[in-house]
């Protein structure tokens, strides 16, 4: 399985941004994917988490202003960030499977 990243990029705070993680090379539909962030000098934690029966968890730091979605025969899994703020600078990082990780994309927000 290989996962493919993108939608990061440079946004001012207030703004938003949309990434997209696509599982390639799949051949059955994933259950459980997510997204992780790692800002510098920290630890990489959960965002958002969601599962083929569309169960979804946060992270406290982004509720109610980030949205996880997928399109399961796609294997592909979004997250809308809205009202973003400049801690939320990080590379990000999808995970599917509990098992692969994607390259990430940088999200950065300036003030």
């Amino acid at each position: 399985v290989q996962l493919q990243a993108s939608g990061g990029g440079l946004v001012q705070a207030g703004g938003s941004l949309r990434l997209s993680c696509a599982a390639r090379r799949s051949t059955h539909i994933i259950n459980a994917m997510a997204w992780y962030r790692q800002a510098p000098g920290k630890q990489r934690e959960l965002v958002a988490r969601i599962t083929t029966g569309d169960n979804t968890n946060y992270a406290d730091s982004v509720k109610g202003r980030f949205t996880i979605s997928r399109a399961n025969i796609k294997n592909t899994i979004y997250l809308q960030m809205n009202s973003l703020k400049p801690e939320d600078t990080a590379v990000y990082y999808c995970l599917a499977a509990n098992t692969y990780w994607g390259q990430g994309t940088q999200v950065t927000v300036s003030s």
